[in-house]
């Protein structure tokens, strides 16, 4: 298709489609008070939550993915399956990007098959099936699958689409503003990696405008920076609330605390690939001719030392609830197989002596800092469970921007790590997290541990093409089973959601703990 268009369409369904909830206009900013900082602007370069609920503000996706997990209506006004390995999507007419050039199918194709081919490879469990995305006019195109695809909405939901013109861009035009150019409800005004992003609403926006005339989104990632800057009325709203600062902002006139529930999955990674393994050595610093991680009872040991109650309760102070695998009871693939490991430290003991470690050996923990809730407490206190067991353990936590691509590679021995599971079933974890590396599959992107399970493997194929909810259900089980019951992860707990804010605004979590400008409202 040759240039974009530049007829300008109506838009003649707002009324009867899904979208983000906007009112009337107010010239009035927003401050937010970030958790995490993003390590660029380039949508497609690094799928991370802060990375991906940032880039949200400025680009719009096919699929608006709502904070409960559904698939909405946004720069696609409708699909249908033509066949089992084709998709169609009614493109939305009239939208603009910020610059003022007209959106096409052009920018769609761009987008999806840019994400896809990223030498990055960071949206690969997303894009890993897609073949190709033609046009066959304007408003309309049709994305091609390599075999039948059940979660594709979910899939493209996560894709932002950005301008055809920036399809080759590198990630600096992106964080300097040239390629910042999106169909979103906010426009780029400028970017302080590491500091803030601050953003002009987009009175032309599809959906009409948000409340908000200026938004700014702080990076806070340290605990004690983001509470002083709500309690002194710098910001408007904050992420992940400290445990340590409720009390204060209970006994406050002017705030106000808002809970949620999150679908954030936290867990344990190990190396269980490598011989030997870098950051594990015997009890007395020596080296170890293998790699004790490889070892399912000692995988077991592990688990059975770490006191998950304990850690939720008074570590993270109630902000997390006990996860044993990677969905809750209720969601799809949650399974009644999976074997729960409790807290049983004797039992811990004898099972690395009967792996021939009766002395224990040591190993180095290594994790974020302010990435997750309690991140680097709770890793301090899985050391020291660790350590009465006779794993003699070291933690050591990085800022999120040194970690994130550290730890998706292999680099560390054992590892903190999390997963939004905003489908609500298991393929999406279990592609990004254990399934076997392949690039060309677009399986494994972050699966630091090196996890490699031939039936998990053939689980997956089999679940990730079963359009037939019935006959998909126990496949998706069966994911949980065999990770959970060899331990290749070790689970921890699911992430609640606690944000800090005035009383002056009002705000509903989502699922996905991402916090959006254009969400958040003026109070009653």
């Amino acid at each position: 298709m040759a240039a974009k268009t530049l007829t300008r369409a109506a838009i003649g369904l707002l009324g009867t489609i899904a979208i983000p909830a906007m009112v009337a206009a107010q010239e009035a900013p927003l401050t937010i008070g970030m958790s995490t900082t993003p390590t660029t602007l380039d949508p497609h370069e690094d799928s991370s939550a802060p990375n991906n609920a940032t880039s949200r503000h400025i680009w719009d996706s096919l699929i608006n993915l709502t904070g409960t997990s559904a698939n909405a209506p946004e720069l696609a006004t409708e699909w249908k399956v033509v066949d089992p390995t084709h998709w169609e999507f009614k493109l939305r007419k009239g939208v603009k990007f910020h610059d003022g050039s007209e959106f096409n199918a052009d920018d769609v194709i761009a987008s999806l098959l840019r994400a896809r081919d990223k030498p990055s490879q960071s949206f690969a469990s997303y894009t890993r099936n897609i073949v190709n995305v033609t046009a066959t006019d304007p408003y309309t195109i049709v994305v091609e699958t390599k075999v039948p695809d059940p979660i594709l909405l979910n899939s493209v939901s996560r894709i932002r689409i950005i301008s055809a013109d920036c399809k080759e861009a590198p990630v600096q035009d992106f964080d300097n503003g040239k390629c910042a150019i999106g169909t979103g409800a906010y426009s780029f005004v400028s970017y302080s990696p590491g500091s803030n992003l601050t953003l002009k609403r987009n009175d032309s926006y599809f959906a009409g405008p948000s409340h908000w005339s200026n938004v700014t989104l702080r990076f806070l990632p340290d605990d004690g920076a983001r509470l002083a800057s709500l309690l002194s009325n710098e910001i408007d709203i904050v992420e992940t609330l400290p445990a340590d600062g409720m009390a204060r902002v209970e006994a406050s006139d002017n705030l106000q605390i808002i809970n949620g529930l999150s679908s954030r999955f936290v867990y344990l990674g190990l190396d269980v690939s490598r011989d030997v393994s870098p950051f594990v050595k015997a009890a007395d610093g020596s080296d170890l001719d293998k790699n004790p991680l490889k070892d399912e009872r000692v995988r077991r040991a592990m688990s059975m030392s770490i006191n998950r109650p304990a850690i939720v309760d008074r570590v993270m102070q109630k902000n997390g609830t006990v996860a044993d695998q990677f969905v809750a009871q209720g969601y799809a693939g949650y399974s009644e197989k999976v074997e729960k490991v409790g807290y049983d430290p004797a039992a811990a003991k004898a099972l690395l002596a009967e792996a021939d470690y009766p002395d224990g050996f040591s190993l180095t923990l290594h994790g974020p800092s302010g990435r997750y809730v309690k991140d680097a407490e709770v890793l301090q206190a899985v050391g020291q469970m660790f350590t009465r067991i006779g794993i003699k353990s070291k933690v050591e936590v990085l800022p999120w921007s040194m970690y994130s691509e550290a730890y998706s590679k292999g680099t560390y021995s054992t590892y903190f790590g999390s997963w939004g599971v905003n489908t609500g079933e298991t393929t999406n974890p279990t592609v990004a997290l254990v399934a076997t590396r392949d690039e060309k599959k677009g399986t494994g992107r972050y699966n630091g541990g090196g996890v490699s399970d031939p039936k998990i493997d053939e689980v997956l194929a089999k679940a990730s093409s079963t359009l037939d909810e019935a006959q998909r259900a126990p496949l998706l089980e069966e994911l949980s089973t065999e990770t959970f019951n060899n331990l290749w992860l070790l689970p921890m707990h699911y992430e609640n959601v606690v944000l800090g804010a005035k009383k002056t605004v009002s705000y509903t979590p989502r699922g996905d703990k991402y916090t959006l400008a254009y969400d958040v409202k003026p109070a009653d």
